[in-house]
């Protein structure tokens, strides 16, 4: 038995004893969070200054509309923190031109609504005015997300109703997927609905690494601090950026479930639509065989697929599909960049913004340098069938396609490189010459990017320790050995900075000044960044301690321009070019690198600039 209370309130399953969970369309409104986050959670005086904001209606169905989130009218008069930096946001994003007042809850005589300016004021209750209804939801902790009914929130989309939940910061539907399940070692496509109730409350399987995870993992996460009533295709009227997330870990490991991944806070604080991604890693997600059709590359297919699923779909999550910026770390950067090279992925995405991207030199190399599949079946493909005894089978790819995946993923071999395959990737690396990418660009690095690429020396045995990681020997003058009583650190400290340098500044300055050199971006100017403290990643460099970063000195990013110079935000604040250049110079990865118009000396060193942070 179906019942209809009215038209906002909340369908009622009478037989299940259970409400369905209240959705933009059931409200017939945008669900908007609304809150001052500090980022300091529960210990902030902002804590409880959250607020939900309805569309216009009148008094009676705003309290109605509010009872069906499980919450009420936001009163004055409650103990919370002051709402005026929200309404100062509201403001200031040019949304309270819905009207001028909101709802709030009523006096013993009169209806009252609020103003932007914080003004409370009484009105006609027949008046059509947006609501602030309040906003209880918990914090989510790394350990703990309050997925409870009182919570939920459904969406519909992609032909079926998902259900996620709110907390403090946002709307959250996790684990959704973009992929069915593909036949290993082809490419996998979009994922359409069926129809029906789909749980979007728990992260969906990671892929397989080592003996953890699944093959069927192809999910994304979402977090949004709005989600809009059923519009017109035409209409884009409050519609967010989309910031896509392509998590690190050298294509061989990492999900987009890490809790350091959370994007709650981001899309708060951004006011924009976060979705972070798995794809498939490792040997099954980047093997390419010299058999005509196993040609690798499905772990960045993944990454398209996702894409694809993303446009088509993430209006329903308040986003705006032709604003989609990618961003990853690591690996994540190196897809990010890929897919910047990619004919299949171009035109799909807006901006780009590879965070720590590696290149250059030791292992960095193959993140940047595509190899062609028979250079792949040489460094590993010939070993891992030489591992599970498909050599000589009749169809190489079948034999692999009959080794448990955890046994594929064990061996000591491992695939994970980007190839030319002639579908993804038609060149070996992103070209920087050409027609202007349709793509705004913004790298940059840490000060220490290099530290997590390389383990602590087991000796003060200079040569040794860097053949070991595939480092030439650099200049002493240009690389200096500090003189400090710990002979073991001040080895790791020095060629901490060799990596940094050798894999990434020095090829991601490179790529800025050939783009703008030679006009190959979108815009003339592109961001670049350099962070000097920020979070080491888990575990640090292994055998050692994890160095400690330099003080934090700015937190804006600047431009290149046109010009190429930015200005660096410390104390006191200065113009800054970018670092290191003889270092590069010396390790054969000048600003000319992929220009190859001769030295950096052409344009003057002091006119390529970033900002540091």
């Amino acid at each position: 038995m179906v019942v209809f209370l009215s038209s906002f309130a909340t369908l009622l399953l009478v037989t299940a004893g259970q409400a369905i969970a209240p959705s933009p369309k059931s409200l017939n409104s945008d669900i908007i969070i609304n809150i001052h986050n500090d980022l300091q959670g529960a210990g902030s005086p902002a804590a409880d200054s959250g607020v939900i904001i309805l569309g216009a209606r009148p008094l009676k169905e705003a309290k109605r509309a509010c009872k069906d989130l499980g919450e009420k009218l936001w009163s004055p008069k409650q103990r919370t923190a002051s709402i005026q930096p929200n309404l100062e946001y509201l403001k200031f994003a040019g949304r309270d031109k819905e009207g001028p007042k909101h709802w709030v809850a009523s006096n013993e005589s009169d209806a009252l609504a609020i103003n932007v300016d914080g003004e409370v004021s009484a009105s006609d209750p027949a008046s059509e005015l947006p609501v602030l209804c309040t906003q209880t939801a918990p914090l989510s902790h790394e350990t703990d997300q309050d997925t409870s009914d009182r919570w939920h929130v459904t969406v519909h989309s992609n032909n079926e109703v998902l259900t996620g939940f709110r907390d403090r910061y946002s709307f959250r539907f996790l684990g959704i997927r973009y992929a069915p399940k593909p036949k290993r070692f082809t490419h996998s496509t979009p994922h359409i609905g069926k129809g029906g109730k789909v749980s979007a409350l728990e992260y969906g399987s990671q892929c397989v690494q080592g003996n953890l995870g699944s093959e069927d993992c192809l999910f994304l996460n979402i977090w949004t601090n709005f989600l809009p009533k059923p519009r017109p295709d035409s209409l884009k009227s409050g519609l967010r950026p989309v910031m896509f997330w392509i998590h690190g870990g050298a294509l061989a490991g990492g999900t987009a479930n890490e809790a350091i991944y959370d994007g709650g806070n981001l899309a708060s604080r951004g006011d924009v639509v976060v979705v972070a991604i798995n794809y498939r890693l490792g040997t099954l997600g980047f093997l390419a065989l010299d058999d005509g059709k196993t040609k690798g590359n499905f772990g960045l297919a993944d990454q398209v697929t996702a894409l694809e699923w993303v446009r088509a779909t993430v209006r329903d999550f308040g986003g705006d599909p032709d604003r989609i910026t990618l961003f990853g770390q690591s690996a994540g950067a190196g897809s990010v960049r890929a897919l910047m090279a990619s004919p299949k992925a171009l035109g799909k995405f807006a901006g780009a913004i590879p965070l720590s991207s590696p290149g250059g030199i030791s292992n960095g190399t193959s993140f940047s340098k595509y190899w062609t599949i028979d250079q792949e079946m040489k460094a590993v493909g010939n070993d891992i069938l030489s591992a599970t005894h498909c050599t000589h089978a009749a169809s190489r790819v079948d034999c692999l396609r009959e080794v448990p995946a955890r046994t594929l993923a064990s061996l000591g071999a491992v695939a994970r490189y980007l190839v030319v395959d002639g579908t993804y990737l038609t060149s070996d690396k992103l070209q920087l010459k050409g027609p202007p990418l349709p793509v705004r660009l913004m790298m940059g690095i840490v000060l220490d990017d290099g530290a997590s690429f390389i383990h602590y020396p087991r000796s003060t045995k200079k040569s040794a320790y860097l053949e070991s990681l595939g480092f030439p020997i650099p200049s002493s003058h240009l690389f200096p050995t500090p003189d400090i009583a710990d002979k073991k650190l001040a080895l790791f400290n020095m060629t901490s900075r060799l990596a940094t340098d050798g894999i990434f500044r020095c090829n991601d300055q490179a790529i800025v000044y050939a783009g703008l050199q030679n006009d190959r971006f979108a815009v003339p100017e592109v961001y670049f960044y350099e962070f000097n403290r920020t979070y080491q990643a888990r575990g640090g460099p292994k055998g050692g301690p994890a160095r400690r970063l330099r003080a934090r000195t700015g937190t804006r990013i600047g431009s290149t321009g046109s010009a190429m110079t930015a200005r660096t935000l410390q104390w006191p604040s200065h113009q800054r070019p970018f670092g290191q250049l003889p270092q590069c110079e010396s390790l054969g990865l000048g600003l000319d690198y992929y220009t190859h118009r001769g030295l950096a000396s052409d344009v003057g060193w002091s006119n390529v600039g970033c900002t540091q942070l």
